[in-house]
């Protein structure tokens, strides 16, 4: 299965390393090994092939070297530096990892100017347009909705399999990658800190409810949110101000990267796709474009509400709300237009009978035929 990432990464192997991050079984090792017939493998999670790391002998008569959960390795960032300023490239190196490097980039030796980093999302409706085609998006809309976007359950396309996968996922991210950055007796409140946000999605959260809900300080539960973050479990959308300090003060939403595992609410599950499906393209142009987008929203005191805002350059660029079967435009649109001219505004809307545009340029689209297609200019 060809990704949406692939001629991208093989063209920058050739320069740089590349390191590939995303959710656990986004398809980051499939793809990796699909960028070359000649490659060697190495897993740090793998007892064997830590020690085959430590003394450095892989094969450098093969075309790609592969180093995955390198991450979890002590000083890994002076090690790669290491390997890439004494050997060089060939053989091209891709570094993949299922937390996000940033945060163990910030120790150490520093990697700056040695690589490119990609950012690997589940399939969203474009993706999966690209490698299954397009006839019946609107069902193919309606199992992703159903089963998430991760390759493995989607292409199965089975619920009771999905519903096994999901819990053996979870399971591993929690038991596994969570014990690498927090103490394993927090573990259950994390978990219980999950089944919370999932009934949240889309509404702004409180730090402070949480924290009481959960028996904890606020500064834990940003610490453990922060974690899940780091895990691509969930990921923050902010509110927008022209003010970054006091956009940091108001209260984020936050999104989950399956959207499966939300409860049975088409409203809410609807919402979570495309703010995953926005994510993604924004990572997509500016990890492959250098281009620089942000995701938020829009709420005012009154309760006021854009579901989504993009920004390019700072600026905003684009309004979108997201409804299951209200054909009629959101007056909210009028109401944040008075402050945030010249944007464009797309209604996205599940059911909808007949897409319509507006004298000032507002648009009500079908899901199934604006997410199949997703365009931020």
């Amino acid at each position: 299965m060809k990704r949406y990432l692939e001629k991208y990464i093989r063209s920058d192997l050739k320069r740089k390393i590349v390191l590939l991050t995303g959710p656990r079984q986004t398809g980051k090792t499939t793809l990796s090994k699909m960028l070359a017939s000649n490659f060697d493998y190495f897993n740090y999670d793998n007892a064997e092939h830590r020690l085959g790391l430590m003394e450095k002998s892989w094969d450098r008569s093969r075309e790609l070297v592969i180093f995955d959960e390198l991450h979890k390795m002590k000083n890994w960032k002076s090690w790669l530096k290491g390997v890439y300023d004494t050997e060089k490239i060939p053989p091209s190196l891709i570094v993949t990892g299922s937390a996000k490097l940033d945060v163990y980039k910030k120790v150490g030796d520093s990697l700056a100017g040695r690589f490119f980093e990609y950012r690997l999302h589940p399939l969203d409706l474009k993706e999966i347009k690209l490698i299954l085609g397009a006839n019946d998006l609107n069902g193919k809309l309606d199992k992703l909705l159903k089963l998430g976007g991760f390759p493995e359950p989607y292409l199965e396309g089975d619920e009771i399999y999905y519903n096994r996968w999901k819990r053996s996922h979870l399971d591993i991210i929690l038991k596994q990658d969570l014990i690498d950055l927090e103490n394993l007796r927090q573990i259950t409140s994390i978990e219980t800190l999950i089944e919370l946000l999932k009934k949240k999605v889309g509404a702004p959260i409180s730090y402070k409810s949480l924290a009481e809900d959960l028996q904890c300080s606020d500064k834990t539960v940003k610490r453990w949110l922060s974690v899940l973050e780091t895990l691509y479990v969930i990921f923050k959308v902010p509110p927008y101000h022209k003010n970054i300090s006091r956009s940091l003060l108001k209260a984020p939403k936050y999104y989950f990267y399956d959207t499966g595992q939300l409860p049975d609410d088409s409203g809410m599950k609807l919402e979570n796709l495309v703010a995953c499906a926005l994510l993604k393209e924004i990572h997509f142009r500016e990890d492959c474009f250098g281009e620089k987008r942000n995701l938020c929203y829009l709420r005012n005191k009154d309760g006021r509400e854009i579901d989504f805002l993009v920004t390019k350059k700072g600026a905003p660029a684009l309004m979108i709300e997201v409804k299951w079967s209200d054909g009629e435009r959101s007056p909210n649109f009028s109401f944040f237009e008075k402050n945030i001219k010249r944007v464009k505004k797309i209604q996205i809307v599940k059911e909808l009978k007949r897409e319509k545009t507006y004298p000032d340029g507002t648009e009500i689209r079908a899901a199934y035929k604006w997410l199949s297609e997703i365009i931020l200019e």
